[in-house]
C-alpha cells in the first residue's frame, strides 16, 4: 500500500518546484537585463539577480531544516513563462514596445513566485517550523518588492511604447492621405481632356446643324425667285 501524503510531502515537493523555478530566472535575468532599452529597467533586472542568487541559498537552508536534500523539480509553469518572455524578446528586439513586454514577462515570474511562498511560508508555519517560515517571508518580501519596482517602470515603457504607436499610426494616416490627393491630381488632367473632347464634338455638331441649315434657307430662296 502507497505511503500516504502529508502536508509536509506537499511542502517539499512545492519546494522542490520553486527551487527549479530560481535556478532558471537565474540563467534568464541576465538575457533580460541585456535586452532591455530602458538603463533603469537594466539596473532593475541586475539588482533581482543579485537577490535571486540570495534566495536560491534561502531555500537551501529550508531544505536543510526539513532534512531533505535540495533538489529540484521541474516546473512546467516558469518553462512556460519564461519561454513566453524569450518569444517577445525575439519578436519585439529594436521596437518601443520591448521594454513593457519584457515588464509584462518578468511580473507574471513575480507573480508566480509570490503565490508560490506565500503559500509556502504558511504551511511551515502550520508545520511548526518558524525559522523556515521566516525565510520563506523575507524572500516574499523581496519578491513583492520587485514587482512594485517594475510597477513603476512600467507605466513609463508602457507610455512610450504608446506614444510612438500613435506617432507610426499620424505618419501612416498622412502618408494614405498623400497618396489619395496625388491620385485626384492625375486624375483631374484625364477628366478635363474629357470634358473638352465632349464640348467639341457638341460644337462640331452644332455647325453642322447650322450649315445644314443655311442650304436649306438657300434652296427655298432659289425656288421663290422669278
Amino acid at each position: 500500500m502507497p505511503k500516504e501524503k502529508t502536508l509536509e510531502d506537499l511542502f517539499v515537493d512545492t519546494l522542490k518546484d520553486i527551487y527549479y523555478a530560481e535556478k532558471r530566472i537565474l540563467k534568464t535575468l541576465p538575457k533580460m537585463a541585456k535586452g532591455a532599452e530602458s538603463p533603469k529597467l537594466k539596473k532593475g533586472f541586475e539588482k533581482h539577480l543579485a537577490q535571486t542568487e540570495g534566495q536560491v541559498e534561502r531555500l537551501e537552508q529550508v531544505f536543510e531544516i526539513f532534512g531533505q536534500p535540495a533538489r529540484a523539480k521541474k516546473c512546467e509553469a516558469i518553462e512556460g513563462i519564461i519561454a513566453e518572455g524569450e518569444t517577445i524578446m525575439k519578436e519585439f528586439k529594436g521596437t518601443p514596445a520591448l521594454d513593457a513586454g519584457l515588464i509584462s514577462s518578468a511580473q507574471a515570474v513575480e507573480h508566480y513566485e509570490i503565490t508560490r511562498y506565500g503559500t509556502l511560508r504558511r504551511w511551515a508555519e502550520m508545520l511548526g517550523r518558524r525559522n523556515a517560515a521566516a525565510l520563506l517571508d523575507r524572500t516574499l518580501k523581496e519578491e513583492s518588492q520587485t514587482d512594485e519596482l517594475l510597477n513603476g517602470i512600467a507605466e513609463q515603457a508602457n507610455q512610450a511604447a504608446q506614444k510612438a504607436g500613435a506617432k507610426a499610426g499620424a505618419k501612416k494616416a498622412t502618408a494614405k492621405a498623400g497618396r489619395k490627393s496625388g491620385g485626384a491630381k492625375r486624375g483631374a488632367p484625364a477628366r478635363s481632356r474629357r470634358k473638352s473632347d465632349e464640348n467639341g464634338s457638341g460644337g462640331a455638331e452644332d455647325m453642322m446643324d447650322a450649315g445644314a441649315g443655311g442650304e436649306e434657307q438657300d434652296e427655298e430662296e432659289d425656288t421663290t425667285s422669278p
